[in-house]
């Protein structure tokens, strides 16, 4: 039985993990490759990348491409995302996933409870979903893409723990993706794959995963099982 007066810190990814933004990045990275003239990534191809810094995950989708195509196309999608946003709405257009914000708002109400998010968002696009969900408040730590190394390196939850004073032997890192996992492992994390995002489980369990979920119902109980209570 884990000290009830600790700190416990649960850091959550976002695209893929608490909001469906799937359709808004495949198009947005499509417009990018299409107005660079280079071949269309496949959805595949684009769901296996969210979470990594733009610059990596193009690299990694298109090795071939020189490096000033590739900063190219970071832009690009950065100048397409924004446009979309303004079209569809904003990110309230990405849905979150069922249960989420019961969850958010359950682990809030306790008090040895701190939340936090580390993404491969940029502070911009994180400040934009957290006002359109109404998240202002609720996360302790915010971690972005432009402050840190790209996910896997622990540079984002090191941060964290270092913002709440939390042990990392009494934080958990809840994501969708390997990278999460990855992240998560290294910084001395416990680590909660979720199934519903862009990784398949199979991945999530090679990538050491301690828990995976299967609906948010399931991700109160599992972090009290990594947190020993």
């Amino acid at each position: 039985m884990s000290d009830p007066t600790r700190l416990k810190l649960a850091v959550f990814d976002v695209d893929g993990t608490l909001m469906d933004s799937q359709d808004l990045i495949v198009e947005a990275m499509t417009r990018a490759f299409a107005d660079l003239g280079a071949a269309l990534p496949t959805r595949a191809e684009v769901l296996s990348i969210v979470g990594l810094s733009l610059d990596r995950a193009i690299a990694r989708m298109r090795p071939d491409l020189p490096p000033g195509d590739v900063a190219r196309a970071a832009d690009r999608y950065k100048q397409n995302f924004i446009a979309l946003r303004a079209e569809k709405g904003g990110e309230a257009a990405a849905p979150l996933y069922p249960g989420a914000r019961d969850a958010l708002d359950a682990l809030a109400a306790r008090d040895e409870v701190l939340l936090g998010v580390a993404t491969g968002k940029a502070k911009r696009g994180l400040d934009h979903a957290i006002a359109a969900h109404g998240w202002e408040g609720l996360f302790l730590t915010r971690q972005t893409a432009d402050d840190h190394p790209s996910k896997p390196h622990p540079s984002m939850l090191r941060k964290c723990l270092a913002d709440t004073g939390a042990e990392a032997g009494d934080a958990v890192m809840i994501g969708d993706t390997t990278y999460d996992i990855e992240m998560g492992r290294a910084a001395g994390f416990r680590t909660l794959g979720v199934s519903w995002g862009y990784h398949p489980v199979a991945a999530l369990r090679a990538a050491g995963a301690d828990l995976i979920v299967d609906t948010f119902a399931g991700v109160l109980p599992a972090l009290d099982e990594l947190w020993g209570t």
